[in-house]
């Protein structure tokens, strides 16, 4: 008596071909292969997506042209970002720590201001690029 057919592990159709053979189609196995990755990943990709939306809004508010900017606190919460989320700190010799996402930063100043900031490090990095 012959075996009964293997089946597909994503959507259970049999399986016909090698014996090898795993899943029925390329969407079969891109979607089980993405399923089983989702669940670790999913914490970790939300993350870097905040930090991405973080720096974007960060960039928009400072213009190429200056080193600073100001702005309130509730207009950056408007326009999405989010606080709690960044890539590292920097404390400079006053002692002000500045959060930063990836190139740009921000320090919390009296009566919900905040001034974005962009690392100056990047800044002349990138000056190399520019053609005269």
């Amino acid at each position: 008596m012959p075996a009964p057919p293997k089946k597909c592990i994503s959507c259970g159709k049999p399986l016909f071909g090698r014996v090898d053979k795993k899943f029925c189609d390329d969407y079969c196995r891109n979607h089980y292969n993405n399923q089983m990755k989702s669940g670790s990943n999913r914490l970790i990709r939300n993350i870097n997506n905040a930090l991405k939306r973080n720096r974007n809004i960060l960039s928009n508010i400072l213009p190429d042209t200056e080193d600073t900017a100001k702005i309130l606190r509730g207009q950056m919460l408007e326009m999405g970002f989010q606080f709690r989320y960044s890539t590292h700190t920097y404390t400079n010799k006053k002692g002000n720590v500045y959060a930063y996402c990836y190139d740009y930063g921000y320090l919390k100043l009296d009566q919900d201001w905040i001034l974005v900031v962009r690392n100056k490090e990047e800044k002349k990095d990138r000056s190399k690029f520019i053609k005269p």
